[in-house]
C-alpha cells in the first residue's frame, strides 16, 4: 500500500464544488494503508479525551449502528485477513495487538469506528431530509461535530459555495435515491499548513495558514468518502477517510509536476467565495507559485 499521493482528485478528472461521485466496488469499501496503527491510536486518545466532541448519536440509532458493525466484522477480516482477525466476539488488528470487544458495552458504531481509520457518520431520513443522526469523527476538516450534528444534508453544506443553486438538489437525489447494491465513492481536496488529522471548525482554529513571509509549507489533504445504504435499517453510512501529504512529495512522484500543474490551474480557476471556503483567498499567489515551482512551468 503506497504511503504517497494515493489519490489525486487534482489531476484533472473533476471539478473543485463538484459532486464527482462513482460507483464503488464493495469489496474496495473500506482502504487501510500503512498509518493504520498510528491513527487508530489517535482515534484513542480523542475517545478518551474528548469524547462528546468527536461522538454523537440519537439514542433510537443504535439497531442501524450495529448494523454497520456486524457489516464491518465480517467484511474486514474477510478482506484483509493480514489485518483483522477475528476471535469470536473480539477482533484483533494490526501487528501491535490491539484488541476490540465488538460485545463492549458502548455505541456499537463508536466499536465500528476503533476498528478503521475511516470515520462514520450515519445519515437517516426524515420530514426535512437526509440528517446526521449519528457520528464518529475524530479527523473532520475545519468543522464541528458540536454544531452539525442532527443537520440535514442543506444544513451542513450550508457554507459550500455551489450548494444552495447548484449542486445541492442533486446531492439530496443521490442520497434518497441510492440502492444498497450500488454504494458510491467520491474524492475531494483541500490544502492545510500542517499534516494533523483533527481539524475542527474554523472558528476554534482560525485558517490564515499561508500568510507571512519565508518558505511555504503547505499539505494536500484528501478525503475519501463512500456512501452505502445499510440494507436493514435503510440508513445511508458515509465513510471519510484522510490523506495527507506535504506538496513537496510531488516533486519525487512519477507525475508529480503534472499533478502540480493541474492543481495550480484548479486553484487559479476558483472564485472568490470558493477560495473564502478553502482558506486561500489571501495566499493564491503564494500557493500558486510553489505549485508553479515544483511543475517546471509544465502545462496541466
Amino acid at each position: 500500500m503506497s504511503e504517497r499521493l494515493r489519490h489525486t482528485p487534482y489531476d484533472g478528472s473533476a471539478t473543485p464544488f463538484s459532486i464527482g461521485m462513482k460507483l464503488l466496488d464493495l469489496k474496495d469499501w473500506i482502504e487501510p494503508d500503512g498509518h493504520i496503527e498510528s491513527h487508530l491510536t489517535e482515534k484513542d486518545r480523542h475517545f478518551a479525551e474528548r469524547r462528546d466532541v468527536v461522538f454523537r448519536e440519537e439514542m433510537d440509532t443504535r439497531a442501524a449502528q450495529r448494523e454497520v458493525l456486524d457489516l464491518l466484522s465480517v467484511h474486514l477480516p474477510e478482506r484483509f485477513p493480514d489485518i483483522w482477525r477475528r476471535d469470536g466476539n473480539a477482533m484483533h488488528v494490526g501487528a501491535s495487538g490491539r484488541l476490540i470487544d465488538l460485545a463492549a458495552d458502548e455505541a456499537p458504531l463508536l466499536i465500528a469506528s476503533k476498528l478503521v481509520q475511516e470515520d462514520l457518520c450515519l445519515m437517516r431520513d426524515g420530514p426535512g431530509g437526509y440528517r446526521l443522526a449519528a457520528a464518529s469523527l475524530c479527523f473532520p476538516s475545519s468543522w464541528s461535530l458540536t454544531e452539525k450534528f442532527g443537520r440535514t444534508l442543506d444544513g451542513l453544506h450550508a457554507n459550500v459555495p455551489g450548494y444552495e443553486n447548484g449542486f445541492g438538489p442533486r446531492m439530496n437525489r443521490i442520497f434518497a435515491n441510492l440502492r444498497t447494491e450500488l454504494p458510491a465513492q467520491r474524492l475531494n481536496w483541500s490544502l492545510y499548513a500542517d499534516d494533523d488529522l483533527h481539524h475542527p471548525a474554523s472558528k476554534q482554529r482560525p485558517r490564515h495558514w499561508f500568510d507571512g513571509e519565508g518558505p511555504l509549507s503547505a499539505f494536500v489533504r484528501v478525503e475519501r468518502q463512500t456512501l452505502r445504504r445499510l440494507p436493514v435499517s435503510g440508513d445511508i453510512l458515509f465513510t471519510i477517510k484522510i490523506y495527507v501529504d506535504p506538496l513537496e512529495a510531488l516533486r519525487d512522484h512519477a507525475d508529480g509536476a503534472k499533478l502540480a500543474a493541474g492543481l495550480r490551474r484548479d486553484i487559479l480557476a476558483l472564485n472568490e467565495d470558493e477560495l473564502r471556503y478553502k482558506a486561500l483567498l489571501d495566499s493564491r499567489v503564494r500557493v500558486a507559485q510553489l505549485l508553479e515551482d515544483i511543475s517546471g512551468g509544465i502545462a496541466p
